[in-house]
């Protein structure tokens, strides 16, 4: 029995140079790759390549009408309504997405998986009770639960994050939940109880080593959420609060030039969706390569 515990007890996973090899020879995880790579490096970056003061009002940065101007050689993208550099307030913004896509998705993910296991390896009252509020999270909607919470607290970068992972970190507990719950219950899982092992062994060496890869994949999954939600909130004005360039805040800002100037917002648009999509392609991709089973879970 010790033996066939101990093959079932070793998780068998492809090596961290082979899943590189999946991710740069599939099309799709290539293209996210390049695009998040791209992002990263505008954000650390910014202050270097901006051309512009983004919350500077240019004297010439709007027509003689005082409506915006379109895309130039000198103005890449185009003004905004106050005349400000838009290629600049979006490569600003693109720090404001992935500081609080990262920050929330960090804590979500750290939240949830710890209630999952909790919940999961303990069970009985503990874990009835914590997967109950679980449950009662889950029902309220989360955009609702999120402008709630964001409006009782006053927007900041780091509120913004942490009301985010608030209403998204109950996913995360759900899926590891199910996993351990199914973990517990294996025979490898009785033998270390039997030998007296502890809690806390069984969990760091027999348990997480299986949750790992689960965690990665869906916390990856999860970033593109945070990014879409952080989006809404800024749009809807509960958000990141101008002057700081947000993504959302600027296509709210120049919402009403939409039919006379549509760069101002189908740039930000596009920033938006291309690096939802490009996370979640990312982590489809990083699911089917760490581990077969978990296809078509999320």
């Amino acid at each position: 029995m010790s033996g066939s515990a101990a093959v079932s007890a070793t998780p068998v996973r492809p090596g961290a140079g082979r899943v590189l090899r999946q991710l740069m020879v599939r099309p799709r995880s290539a293209f996210a790759l390049v695009v998040i790579v791209t992002m990263v490096a505008a954000a650390v970056l910014a202050p270097w390549i901006v051309p512009y003061d983004p919350n500077d009002q240019m004297f010439d940065g709007l027509s003689l009408e005082g409506a915006p101007l379109p895309p130039s050689a000198q103005f890449w993208l185009g003004t905004d309504l106050l005349g400000r550099d838009l290629f600049s307030r979006l490569i600003l913004g693109t720090q404001t997405s992935l500081i609080i896509g990262l920050l929330a998705n960090g804590i979500a993910v750290m939240l949830g998986a710890g209630v999952g296991i909790t919940a999961g390896f303990l069970g009985g009252w503990v874990g009835g009770i914590l997967m109950r509020f679980t449950d009662l999270m889950m029902a309220f909607p989360a955009l609702l639960l999120a402008i709630v919470l964001a409006a009782i607290f006053k927007p900041s970068l780091l509120i913004v994050a942490v009301v985010i992972a608030m209403v998204n970190w109950v996913q995360m507990a759900r899926v590891i939940y199910t996993e351990t719950r199914s973990l517990a219950e294996r025979e490898f899982i009785s033998v270390q109880r039997a030998m007296g092992a502890s809690t806390f062994r069984i969990l760091r060496l027999h348990v997480l080593p299986h949750l790992l890869y689960s965690i990665i994949v869906f916390g990856t999954l999860g970033i593109s959420t945070t990014v879409l939600l952080e989006a809404t909130l800024s749009y809807l004005g509960v958000g990141v609060q101008p002057p700081t360039p947000s993504w959302g805040n600027i296509i709210y800002e120049n919402q009403t030039y939409f039919a006379n100037a549509p760069w101002l917002v189908f740039f930000p648009g596009l920033a938006i969706v291309l690096l939802a999509l490009s996370f979640n392609l990312l982590g489809d991709v990083l699911r089917d390569a760490l581990d077969p089973k978990l296809k078509g879970r999320h």
